[in-house]
């Protein structure tokens, strides 16, 4: 996929280009109307457009999985998800593992995020490690490593970071201005005396600046295409050989009336499926990060095998039009044959064993306590508790702690 290796390169160039010229306009703009100088609100603009940029790509990747809540877990925490996430780090040929987080909450989902391929982490929530079994969990967690093999997290993180400031850096712009302008206007207003041209320059960029903010916010959409979900799915499909899994898996994290606590308009094209959803309501196909759900598994089922070739076929067959495989990874790419469900020497957990196992984790990660009664009770104490001592609430013996 050297290809899109190479797109998303010059695209992440052209993105924080792009933030810088929108940075210079805004800059010559409030330059001009508040220090009486458009070159120094360019030079202002220039230092924090430097300033993002060295954030987005040294501590993007903490940012965003610190704004979605995730936490940190090793193999110990959590065995299931540290083999397949081993598994799938092997099959795409990565060179380092990933790190592993999980985010505390029951709507099913996961994402990526890292600057390169060598510092990249992929996060799950807890409610996809409940609900998804291996194979499933197989794929979603194949479609998130494809994004770190092909460099998408990079993108994703600088867009999500860059963007997200301009949004906010315009928003406070706007509204400085206006008040400003109600409250008698800028200093070179007051000193030349001509107020009422100057209050109308300052309504009209005022808003021009209230427009530009919700387009900026959507360029992270369009910056992030919808190609990139293609094509992890088409990753998928070859790391597992086996597209009917993440093909389940995305019929079950759509078929989710959960909502995610800890999401903004910056981290949801990071998700495997768009976590914004009408309250209570199954994800719609209706979405402009991500591609149809329905079309993702019809293309995903109608696979006669798991090469790029195999899917590119069934690409063609669902959606018609022109492929959507680069032609890099069609080139002399034999054939994969399809594998059948996994049939694992200990047999696979169910919903009620899958659901124990990450609570039993989340417990241990938030340092509860286990306190075994001899009634068969097992209470699980959060550290908050300082008392040496708590009651039974089955037989109501008193426990020393």
């Amino acid at each position: 996929m050297w290809e899109q290796i190479r797109s998303n390169k010059i695209r992440s160039a052209l993105l924080i280009t792009g933030m810088g010229v929108l940075l210079l306009v805004l800059g010559y703009v409030i330059g001009l109307y508040f220090f009486e100088s458009a070159i120094g609100g360019m030079i202002i603009a220039l230092i924090i457009w430097g300033i993002m940029y060295l954030l987005a790509y040294f501590q993007g990747e903490s940012i965003l999985l610190a704004v979605s809540g995730a936490k940190k877990i090793t193999r110990d925490d959590n065995p299931r998800l540290y083999n397949i996430i081993e598994e799938m780090k092997i099959a795409s040929g990565l060179e380092k593992m990933p790190d592993i987080y999980i985010v505390d909450d029951p709507a099913p989902n996961a994402f990526a995020t890292g600057r390169s391929p060598s510092r990249a982490s992929v996060a799950v929530t807890s409610g996809l490690l409940q609900r998804l079994n291996r194979d499933e969990l197989e794929g979603v967690i194949g479609h998130e490593v494809s994004h770190i093999k092909n460099r998408d997290v990079l993108l994703m993180s600088l867009a999500g970071i860059i963007l997200g400031t301009i949004v906010i850096l315009s928003w406070y712009a706007t509204r400085v201005m206006f008040f400003s302008s109600m409250s008698g206007g800028s200093r070179r207003d007051s000193k030349s005396g001509g107020g009422g041209g100057g209050q109308i320059i300052i309504l009209v960029v005022g808003i021009v600046l209230m427009i530009l903010a919700p387009i900026a916010a959507q360029l992270l959409y369009f910056a992030i295409s919808r190609k990139r979900e293609y094509l992890a799915d088409a990753s998928s499909a070859l790391y597992t050989r086996y597209p009917e899994g993440l093909a389940s898996a995305l019929e079950k994290i759509a078929a989710s009336t959960d909502q995610l606590k800890k999401v903004n308009q910056a981290t949801a094209p990071m998700y495997t499926v768009n976590p914004f959803r009408e309250k209570g309501r199954a994800a719609s196909d209706l979405t402009s990060t991500h591609p149809p759900i329905s079309q993702r598994i019809r293309i995903l089922r109608a696979m006669s095998g798991a090469s790029p070739a195999d899917y590119e076929e069934a690409y063609r067959k669902v959606k018609g039009g022109s492929g959507i495989v680069p032609a890099s990874a069609l080139t002399g790419a034999g054939a994969v044959v399809l594998r059948s469900a996994s049939a694992e020497k200990q047999p696979e957990p169910d919903d009620v064993e899958r659901t124990r196992e990450t609570s039993n984790m989340l417990w241990r990660m938030g340092k509860y306590r286990t306190v075994d009664c001899k009634c068969g009770a097992k209470i699980k104490v959060p550290p908050s508790i300082k008392e040496s001592a708590i009651k039974c609430p089955r037989c109501g013996r008193i426990l020393d702690i």
